[in-house]
This record gives structure tokens, C-alpha cells and sequence, in this order.
């Protein structure tokens, strides 16, 4: 029997392991290609791979710092915009809140200081009645002098001491004396055929006080209501 390969036909054969001498398990690096994987951490020392440890570590806390830094930088901003809007709108605040209360303080003074004339005013009146004659002589002479039919208005107390202080601007210009009670003591009020003269002195006394931004009336709701 012939034992050898027909030609044409691939020839396999099983080679036993006894048959086998001087061999060994192939590696990747077998052909002088470089090494990967355990051999290339076996290559690298523990103090190498400590001293790559530790330049990681002062990165990465070198880069938290920084960081750090930059976001506490933003944040005292952040604050310090905040309290300063806070505090300009605290400013406005207080500035509106003096404006008004040096309003109410001056307004509160004006009041009491024409209170304080009022009371004044009326004390004269009170110890000086003979005011009346040269009140009612100024008012007649600022009548027009083409008036007619003057009539001079004044209180029935006041009556007597206007006949005898105005005479003579009474008697000059052709005025007739009345009593009237509705015109406070003090004061009187001339009617011609040209005008009136108002010299009340709740008149005057409104008059002057508009003046000072006050409404404090002459006669008040208590001594009206006791009239």
C-alpha cells in the first residue's frame, strides 16, 4: 500500500505533544514589538507612581483654589451689588420719610404759632377796645371817593366806640353807623354802591393765615356753636 499523498490533496496531520521539544507559548512582544498591558505597570516604581499621585493631587488643588477664588470674587460682587442697591433705596427712603416729616414738624409749628397770634389778637382786642374807631376810619377812607350810600357795619359792643373814635371819617363821607351782629367785635365791613369793604376780623385773619399754608379759623366750631 502506498502511503504517500496524492498530489493535489492538503495534507493535515496531528503532531502528538510527546513529539514536540524546545517549544514555548507565544507572547505579543515575542517579535520585539513593545509591551502593553502588566509589563508596562510593572515597569513603572511605586515612587514614581506615588510622585504622579501626589502632582495630581496639588493640580487638583492648585485648580480648586483657583476655583475657588474666582467663584468667592463673584459672590462678595454679587453681594456688595445687592447691599448697595439695598442701601441707596434705604437712603431714598429715609430722605422721603425726613422730606415729609419736616413738612408735618413745619406745618405743626405754623399752627401753633398762629394760634398762639389768635390768642394774641384777641387778648389786644380784649384790652384795647378803642381799635375798633381806627379799624373802621381806615376802611372807610378806602372806600372810592364816587361811593354812595355808605354803610359802615359793625358790632352792637363796638357801636358806641365807633360813634365817638370815627366821627369824622363818618360825618366826611356821608356814612350811616349800624350794629350788626354777625360781624365779630374788632372789625366792621363798609357796603357802598361800588363795593364792599370787608374788614372783619375773621376776614383779615383768613387772609393772613392762607398765607402762611395754615387753616386755623378765627372763631372755632365751639364758639360759633356757643353763639
Amino acid at each position: 500500500m502506498n502511503s504517500s499523498k496524492p498530489s493535489g490533496t492538503a495534507y493535515h496531520r496531528f503532531i502528538p505533544r510527546e513529539e514536540l521539544h524546545g517549544f514555548a507559548n507565544w507572547q505579543p512582544h515575542a517579535f520585539g514589538g513593545p509591551a502593553s498591558g502588566p509589563a508596562i505597570e510593572a515597569a513603572r516604581s511605586p515612587k514614581d507612581m506615588q510622585a504622579a499621585l501626589q502632582a495630581a493631587r496639588q493640580a487638583g488643588y492648585e485648580d480648586g483654589y483657583r476655583d475657588g477664588l474666582v467663584a468667592l470674587d463673584s459672590f462678595k460682587r454679587s453681594v456688595l451689588q445687592d447691599n448697595a442697591a439695598q442701601f441707596g433705596a434705604l437712603i431714598q427712603s429715609f430722605d422721603t420719610q425726613l422730606d415729609a416729616l419736616e413738612q408735618q414738624m413745619a406745618q405743626a409749628i405754623t399752627r401753633v404759632a398762629t394760634g398762639i397770634a389768635r390768642q394774641v389778637v384777641r387778648d389786644e382786642l380784649h384790652t384795647d377796645p378803642q381799635r375798633i374807631a381806627r379799624v373802621a376810619r381806615e376802611a372807610i377812607n378806602a372806600v372810592l371817593m364816587s361811593a354812595r350810600h355808605i354803610v359802615v357795619q359793625v358790632h352792637p359792643e363796638d357801636l358806641t366806640l365807633v360813634e365817638h373814635g370815627a366821627s369824622e371819617a363818618i360825618a366826611a363821607r356821608g356814612a350811616r353807623l349800624v350794629p350788626d351782629a354777625g360781624v365779630e367785635r374788632g372789625g366792621c365791613r363798609v357796603l357802598s354802591d361800588v363795593g364792599t369793604i370787608d374788614a372783619r376780623i375773621s376776614a383779615r385773619w383768613e387772609q393772613v393765615t392762607s398765607g402762611l399754608g395754615t387753616e386755623l379759623p378765627w372763631t372755632s366750631d365751639d364758639e360759633a356753636g356757643a353763639r
